[in-house]
Order: structure tokens, then C-alpha cells, then sequence
């Protein structure tokens, strides 16, 4: 469940795909509803924390680029550009212009030329000022929203970052010893905010994790303490209250800060601090020298400006497609003088960007109206310049999940997003005369989820000999591989039926760089034996398949240096094993699209003597708790993507260089150079075709490896009723890059 929640957290800035054309705006005042899960109320470009409370700022605000159905940004938006897809040509339009120069000294330029008619809900005009303060909002050294903008390398960004701390950072730097005068901070902020950070800030952690539970639904009927702690993995008196439960979670780890980084969620101790004390502790306070402005965002023009790297960054297109924000709404007009560097605000102080969280405004199709009563109430911006929208109005919905259906059944709902299995299917299904997900009362559009389902193979704790990387260490992984992967099919098809499709590379089939069964290299996952050879036929049936897996998987053993006598193992090699355990969050009741393919795998494995035992969580949390103990072998979860295919995160290694490995390698722990140095390569090249080779021979050396299976890519549903959302204004070819709202202004109602 932390886990989702780290997802939705570390979510980027969306890349806006408001691109279709309309005719005559809205004349329909009959409002279109969406259901949707729980808002937060940080409907902010800047900080909002949850997808769903993007979705609301989205229909505000348009961004700098867009992209298209496949997920490539659109370059020239302001005049217009037409690609193909699914055999059909779309014509895409945006805010801007872009053209990239790759200079001979090795920096890089984006230039962009905005349209010069475009205006915020409110009349005023869009310019290229409301995108410099953009930027220069999601590069202050006090943001601390989710946008990773001033993470690229634009020029002279670090040194404008530099020398400024938000004073709640120098206080607890300083540490809880005791005031020392200076110029930072007053002895009243340092000694309120030490009060509060030692004394409230750690049931306020704990109040989160129950807000949190409460909202999702959780411990229904019950809302305790003590059955959200209990949610969370923890044991408590009924009459618990939030500080027993910090007590409780800081007595489980060597450290507070290694509780906090692994229980949250959603806030850290200075965070809460902050949150409960005011802006004056998230202010920006002068620690050394820095540069007065960035001098790789430059206004060039009017109406454009251009953006310098100091190198080549292939993932950067997409966070330099900010979202553009009214400078007059969310800074002060008065503040902004670009050529005497000032953009709307005092440096290092946010408080009129934060001030407007709750209360979303922009260019985009639809202006916010309020947040009342768990419903979002929108109306159409009649100035929005591809058209103003057909319905005038439009309200986001909170359901749960269970109500998502039923709603567009009865009619209190037109459009929405269950969670989609065999059963939401049939139930669908069940709604049309037709008996199909898509009749005359339900509409049904299925796209690829943004990543993938997979089994996790820790290298650190599954080798032989302690080297990770040896020939031996990845046969003994691939004998495991070969026995999950040849039950995928049937564990996929059991739990999803068509919502679902076996994939064989580690990568979500919504990319680019995702290998294509008409490739000629394309493979199936760990079907070829320890020579080479294929393991299975044409001929062969799911039992015929199962049987040459674990013959294959005897030879992987074996060639592992494991002892095999008349088919059985009787002995392990010097740091392996016999027996393993491998973890699956389903619930404690086999409530998981892999569990099956655990157990046919476990009952395999048995009649050659190896012992896998499959550990089912009743508490999701547990089992990213143990991965970063290193106590879990094998485990099955899934990962989420982007649009870029950058391996970074999750497979570099940093091995024999001094940077440091993805955030995410820790899991699998690979340590390859030849991987790290192709995923560099690949990261500084503006080629799509190269960089698809490269990853292409990327995730052959990660098979190689064997530290993931890929298992299921599995499908969203989106549902519209089709008595009255006249389907025929809906956003054609829904894809998981292109939403049913990237047109919402052509949507008209029955």
C-alpha cells in the first residue's frame, strides 16, 4: 500500500495533451460527471501529490509541450503537427514551437516560439513571462514540490540553487543542542520549531498514516487508531492514540529516521514541523553566494525564450514541458522585472505560489469552480484557445471503487475508472444487452497500464559464492526464472483473462523501447536451456511446457554447481541454497495476479528437491520494509513507468565510477559496467532509433542477469455511459500517452 502511495507520490509534472480542435463553445448546461478516487485538495501545477488531484489543475492549465498518442512530445505545436497512429492521421496542436540545437561545444538549446492568442481563464494574456516564472518557481532552492525540473542541466541552474536553505533545514542542521545567536533565525522560531519537531511532530506522522488509511477506505467500518495501525503492519490497544502509534513504529527500526523514511506517508518529522508552524520556517535564508538568476533560461523574444543544457539530456524534453501558470495569479506582477532578475517573487520565499494550492487557475479547457462536498465543480473556459468545450459544465466525482460501476449504471455517473479484473468485466458485461463490455449501456476502453508486473530476484541474496555477477550465480537465478516463467501464461489468463498479456522483457509495453514480437531478435523470457537451445516446441502443451522447464531448470542448477543425482538436487553449491522464500503482498489470501504461478512454481520446484517457500503478506507494507533489510530473496510487485524508457533509476549500478547507482538497484543490487555504460549512451543521445538499439541490448543484459521476470501488462478501463455521453465527440484512440480528456473540449452529452 506504501508502496502505491511512494508512486503517486514521486509522480512528475504531467505533460498536458490538450491538443484536439473544436467548433462552437458550450451550450449544454447539463453538468458532464466523472467519477473519481479521493482528492487531497493540493490541486496545485506545483505541489499537488496524487494523480487525482493532478487530473484537477490539468483541466486548468495547459503546459509548454504536449504529446502525442505514443507518447512523444510534440515539437511544433503552435503550428500544428500530423502523425500517424493505428493507421489513422491526427493533427496535434499546442502552446509552442520547439527547435533543439546540439552546439559544437556540447551544450544543447531548446528554443521555443509560443502562439501569441492564447488566454488564462480569466482573460489575461498567456506570455513568455508566465513561463520564465514558471520555471523559475520549480527552480527556487525551497521547492520542494514533485517536478524534478531543477534536476536537468540546464546552465548555471546549480549555481543559482546554491547558497540558500529554507530555514527549517538550518535549524535542524544546527541540531536541538541549544541557540547560538546569528542572522538566520531568531531563538523563538529555533526553540518553536524543536518543540515541535521533539514533542508533536512524531503523533502527526502518525495522524497521516490515518488520514491516509481513512481515505482510501481501509479499515472500513472501522476508523481507530488502532485499525489503521494494524492496516500498517502494527499491533495496538484499542484505546490506542497516535502517539502510542509513533511509539510503536519507532520501536521497530534502529532509528527514527529510518522509521520515518520507511513508514511515511507522505510527509518526514520537518515537513509536519513546517506544515504545523507556517511559511516563515519554509522562507528561504541566505548560508552562501549565488547567482541572481539562471542563465541557461533565457527571454530571447516577446514570445519566446530558450533553454540552454550544458549537455546532452534525452530525458529532459519531458520535465522542460512545464505547466504554464498565470504569473498575476499565482505571484505578484510588481516582483517581476526579468532584466533585473526578478520573476514574480522573492527568491526563496513561495508563499503566494503556496497560498493558491487549494484553487487551481490556467489557460486550460476548464476554469475551477470550488471543491464542496467531495465534488469538483468546473466551468467551461470560454477563451480556451483550441475552442471553448461543447458541455459548459463538469463536475470530478469522489467514488469508491465498488461504486465506480454502479454509479454509470444508475446514472449518477457518466465517466469513470474501475479497477478492471475478470469480475469488473462480466459485471460490465452484465449491464449491456449485448452481453459485451461495450453495448448500448456501457462503453468500455481498455489501454495498457503505464508499467508492469513482475518477479523480483535479488542477486545479493540469491548467487553462488557471494559473486553476484558470475556465470554460476545467474544460472542458479535462471533455473528459478525458467520454472516461473513457463506457468505465466496460465497465472495471467486465470486472474485477467484478456485484461492482461504476458510480457517477456522488463518494460512496459507502452514504450517506445519496448521490444516488438515482429522484431527479428524478439524472444520469449527464459525459454532456452543452459546451452542455448530452445526448451520448448510448437507441439507442446502447458503440462508437455512445465515438464521441459524443470528439466531445463535442472541443467541451470547444475551448471550452477549444484549436486543433481537421478533428477533430484541433494546438495548446494558454497553460498547457496536449497530452500528460498519468495514474498507476495496478496493480502494473506492469494489476492494477486502472480500468486498462482508462485505456488505451480513451488510444487515444481519440490520434485527436484528445492524448496520455495511463498511468503503471502497479509500487509503490502512488509514487504518493502524487508527489500530494504535485505531479507527478502524473491518477490513479486510491479513497477511503474514514464514515458522516457530511461534504465537510470532502476538498473545503473555506478560500478568502477564515482556516480552513484539508481535509487532503485538496491533491489536487484546488478553491478555490470557494460549495462551502466549503455544506459549513459543512451541518455545522451537525441536519436530515437539509437536509443532503442541501446536499450534494446540493455534489456538483454538485464535477462541475462535474471533478476526480474517479467509477468503481465496489464489493462485500465476507462467506462462511459453510453445513453448519454454521445460517444461519437469522444477522444478518439485512447492510449495511455493520450487521455479521454486530451479533447475534452469536443465531449458533448446525449
Amino acid at each position: 500500500m506504501k508502496k502505491i502511495l511512494a508512486i503517486a507520490l514521486s509522480l512528475a509534472l504531467i505533460v498536458a495533451v490538450f491538443a484536439g480542435c473544436s467548433g462552437k463553445g458550450g451550450s449544454n448546461d447539463k453538468p458532464l460527471v466523472v467519477g473519481y478516487s479521493s482528492f487531497s485538495s493540493k490541486f496545485s501545477p506545483f505541489f499537488s501529490e496524487t494523480a487525482y488531484d493532478q487530473d484537477v489543475w490539468a483541466m486548468t492549465a495547459v503546459s509548454l509541450l504536449n504529446t502525442d498518442r505514443q507518447g512523444a512530445v510534440v515539437e511544433k505545436g503552435k503550428t500544428g503537427e500530423t502523425r500517424a497512429y493505428n493507421g489513422t492521421d491526427y493533427k496535434y496542436n499546442g502552446p509552442a514551437d520547439l527547435t533543439i540545437t546540439e552546439n559544437a561545444d556540447g551544450t544543447v538549446d531548446y528554443d521555443f516560439e509560443l502562439r501569441d492568442d492564447i488566454k488564462f481563464s480569466d482573460g489575461e494574456k498567456l506570455t513568455v513571462d508566465d513561463v520564465i516564472f514558471s520555471m523559475y518557481v520549480l527552480s527556487d532552492p525551497t521547492y520542494d514540490g514533485n517536478s524534478t525540473f531543477f534536476a536537468i542541466p540546464i546552465k548555471g541552474m546549480e549555481e543559482y540553487r546554491s547558497g540558500m536553505d529554507t530555514r527549517a533545514n538550518v535549524i535542524f542542521a544546527a541540531g536541538s543542542e541549544g541557540y547560538k545567536a546569528n542572522d538566520l533565525y531568531t531563538e523563538e522560531q529555533y526553540n518553536a520549531f524543536w518543540d515541535y519537531y521533539n514533542n508533536n511532530a512524531g503523533a502527526a506522522f502518525a495522524q497521516e498514516i490515518v488520514d491516509y488509511c481513512i481515505a482510501n477506505g481501509y479499515n472500513a467500518p472501522e476508523d481507530s487508531v488502532a485499525a489503521c495501525a494494524a492496516t500498517w503492519g502494527y499491533e495496538l490497544k484499542e484505546d490506542a492514540t497516535t502517539q502510542d502509534f509513533w511509539e510503536a513504529i519507532v520501536a521497530a527500526y534502529s532509528s527514527v529516521d529510518e522509521a520515518v523514511s520507511t513508514e511515511t506517508a507522505g510527509s518526514d518529522l520537518i515537513g509536519l514541523t513546517i506544515a504545523a508552524l507556517g511559511d516563515e520556517y519554509m522562507t528561504g535564508v541566505e548560508t552562501g553566494e549565488s547567482a541572481a538568476s539562471i542563465e541557461g533560461i533565457q527571454k530571447t523574444g516577446d514570445n519566446s525564450l530558450r533553454v540552454t543544457l550544458t549537455e546532452v539530456d534525452a530525458t529532459a524534453i519531458y520535465n522542460l514541458g512545464v505547466t504554464i501558470a498565470p504569473l498575476h495569479y499565482y505571484g505578484d506582477k510588481a516582483k517581476y522585472d526579468y532584466d533585473n532578475n526578478k520573476f514574480g517573487f522573492d527568491k526563496g520565499d513561495l508563499s503566494t505560489v503556496r497560498a493558491k494550492t487549494t484553487e487551481p487557475m490556467g489557460a486550460g479547457p476548464y476554469k475551477f469552480i470550488k471543491f464542496e462536498n467531495g465534488t469538483v465543480y468546473f466551468e467551461a473556459n470560454k477563451d480556451y484557445y483550441l475552442g471553448a468545450p461543447k458541455t459548459k459544465n463538469m463536475q470530478f466525482k469522489e467514488s469508491n471503487d465498488a461504486d465506480k460501476l454502479n454509479g454509470v449504471a444508475t446514472g449518477t455517473i457518466d465517466i469513470t475508472d474501475p479497477s478492471f479484473s475478470m469480475d469488473t468485466a462480466k459485471a460490465i458485461a452484465a449491464q449491456n444487452s449485448n452481453g459485451e463490455i461495450t453495448g448500448d449501456k456501457v462503453t468500455t476502453s481498455l489501454v495498457d497500464n503505464l508499467g508492469y508486473g513482475y518477479l523480483g530476484i535479488s542477486a545479493k541474496a540469491v548467487n553462488v559464492g557471494g559473486e553476484l555477477g558470475s556465470d554460476a550465480s545467474k544460472n542458479l537465478r535462471k533455473a528459478f526464472a525458467t520454472v516461473f516463467a513457463v506457468y505465466r501464461d496460465v497465472t495471467v489468463d486465470s486472474y485477467y483473462g484478456e485484461g492482461a498479456s504476458v510480457i517477456n522483457y522488463p518494460i512496459s509495453n507502452t514504450s517506445w523501447a519496448a521490444p516488438q514480437k515482429t522484431d527479428a531478435d524478439y524472444a520469449i523470457a527464459f525459454s532456452k536451456d543452459v546451452t542455448g537451445k530452445d526448451i520448448y516446441t510448437s507441439d507442446m502443451d502447458q503440462d508437455a511446457k512445465a515438464a521441459a522447464a524443470l528439466q531445463a531448470a535442472l541443467g541451470y542448477f547444475e551448471a550452477a554447481g549444484y549436486t543433481v543425482k537421478d533428477g533430484k538436487i541433494t546438495a548446494a553449491p558454497e553460498g547457496a541454497k536449497t530452500e528460498y522464500e519468495v514474498w507476495i503482498p496478496a493480502d494473506g489470501s492469494g489476492d494477486h495476479p502472480s500468486f498462482m504461478m508462485l505456488n505451480l512454481a513451488s510444487d515444481a520446484l519440490k520434485t527436484i528437491g528445492i524448496n520455495l517457500i511463498v511468503k503471502d503478506l497479509a500487509n503490502s507494507a512488509d514487504l518493502w520494509t524487508g527489500i530494504e533489510a535485505d531479507q527478502v530473496p524473491m518477490w513479486c510487485a510491479a513497477w511503474g513507468a514514464t514515458p522516457d524508457p530511461d534504465m537510470y533509476q532502476v538498473y545503473y549500478s555506478g560500478v568502477g565510477t564515482n556516480n552513484e547507482a539508481g535509487g532503485s538497484n538496491y533491489m536487484y543490487d546488478i553491478a555490470d559496467p557494460e549495462l551502466d555504460q549503455l544506459i549513459l549512451d543512451a541518455r545522451k543521445s537525441l536519436d530515437q532509433s539509437y536509443r532503442k538499439t541501446m536499450y534494446k541490448t540493455c534489456l538483454d543484459i538485464i535477462v541475462d542477469w535474471a533478476v526480474e521476470v517479467p509477468v503481465y501488462q496489464r489493462q485500465n478501463a476507462i467506462i462511459f455511459s453510453t445513453e448519454r455521453v454521445n460517444m461519437d465527440t469522444m477522444t478518439p484512440d485512447i492510449t495511455t500517452y493520450y487521455n479521454w480528456y486530451a479533447e475534452i473540449e469536443n465531449i458533448e452529452l446525449n
